[in-house]
């Protein structure tokens, strides 16, 4: 005869230690804390949890316990009245935790214990079902997508980088895109230029992309720049945004957005294109190097062609502008290993990703321990100069 629900409760009370509200508490103010799981529902848990526990629901605790605990690590399960907690700290240590205990009475005692109660913000049903996939995922989460929802983007271009990188960032379900662009659409850039179409030939770049994104995800709110950032407004502008997405086609307007980003400290993700080759990389300030460090000084004009005259795959616009949007949304969740401090080349027609190593330059203008920065004539100092630098540009 099969154990019934009793048999298997009684069983796993025998294997797995519990712990009480009382006794869990001071843990939790501790330095030392156990991480406690919670593997209720996704009702139960909106309704209210055990502050800095973090949820798992049982039916997934096997595919999503090794992205929020690790073996060796004092964990406590938490359930409703401390009964699916058993089972499922059972499970874990059969799984290789062996620091695994179960709370008893569950988060029903915790509450009448007087213990505080973190009730979450959560996802309205219809965010929870257009961002499923990402929730699925244990390193984003709904909590993750809930700090995406509050992140505020700077795209600098509405070209060929900025609109595969809208389009992604706006379909993650980042709140607020802010599009800075003083050109309007034209038939030339529907090659590469997929955030706008046909019908809005002769439109603002940055209204174009405001219609397209709207049709895409709601949830955003789109602020257009309708002016070229200048040192003028760069802190200003900065000032309302958390990161920075770079598709600047010019060189006064890469090194301006260097040095802005280093004075406010906003992360800037960076790419350039030309031909069939792309880069990319991800600026940190002050966590490694910057942008001028990579390049101290503009290239003479023969070294760096525009798109405009040497051309651009279409294409690449889409992969090297997706590379910008995964990197920013790395850096706002705080998740995987950015492109900072590395410099990424990619080569359409070989198909090959190489990838250098890059250091801060200690004597380095912008961000070296003796810099003296100040927003300069940008203008001025690349007069002369290419407008793009190896890479080429995002027209």
């Amino acid at each position: 005869m099969p154990p019934t629900y009793q048999d298997l409760l009684a069983s796993a009370r025998d294997e797995v230690p519990e712990i009480q509200v009382n006794d869990l508490a001071p843990l939790l103010e501790g330095p030392d804390a156990p991480l406690v799981v919670d593997v209720r529902e996704t009702s139960e848990w909106d309704e209210g949890n055990i502050p800095g526990s973090v949820h798992v629901p049982r039916g997934f605790l096997e595919s999503r316990i090794a992205g929020v605990a690790r073996p060796g690590q004092p964990i406590v399960v938490s359930c409703a009245a401390g009964q699916r907690s058993l089972l499922a700290a059972r499970t874990l240590r059969e799984m290789g935790f062996t620091d695994v205990s179960s709370l008893a009475g569950g988060f029903t005692r915790w509450k009448q214990s007087g213990h505080p109660v973190r009730v979450p913000r959560t996802l309205s049903p219809a965010q929870r079902s257009r961002y499923s996939r990402h929730v699925l995922i244990p390193e984003v989460g709904e909590e993750g997508q809930l700090r995406l929802l509050d992140a505020k983007v700077l795209l600098i271009g509405a070209g060929g980088l900025g609109s595969p990188a809208a389009f992604y960032l706006a379909a993650a379900g980042v709140g607020t895109l802010g599009l800075v662009d003083d050109d309007v659409v034209d038939a030339s850039n529907l090659q590469r230029q997929i955030i706008h179409a046909t019908d809005r030939v002769g439109m603002l770049k940055g209204e174009s992309a405001k219609v397209a994104i709207q049709a895409l995800n709601p949830d955003v709110q789109v602020n257009v720049h309708p002016f070229r950032v200048t040192r003028d407004n760069v802190l200003d502008l900065l000032s309302e945004y958390d990161l920075i997405v770079d598709g600047a086609d010019n060189f006064p307007t890469r090194y301006l957005l260097n040095d802005a980003a280093l004075m406010t400290r906003t992360p800037l993700v960076h790419a350039s294109i030309l031909r069939f080759e792309g880069h990319a990389s991800v600026f940190l300030p002050y966590e490694g190097p910057c942008y001028r460090c990579i390049f101290p000084e503009p290239p003479p004009p023969d070294l760096a062609p525009s798109c405009g005259e040497a051309g651009v795959l279409g294409v690449l616009c889409g992969v090297m502008g997706n590379i910008q949007a995964n990197e920013a949304i790395k850096v706002l969740l705080g998740i995987g290993d950015p492109l900072a401090g590395r410099l990424m080349i990619y080569d359409a027609l070989g198909m090959t990703f190489t990838e250098l190593k890059v250091r801060r330059d200690p004597d380095c203008p912008a961000c070296g321990p003796n810099a003296q920065l100040e927003l300069r004539d940008y203008e001025a100092w690349c007069a002369g100069v290419g407008r793009h630098e190896h890479a080429g540009a995002a027209a």
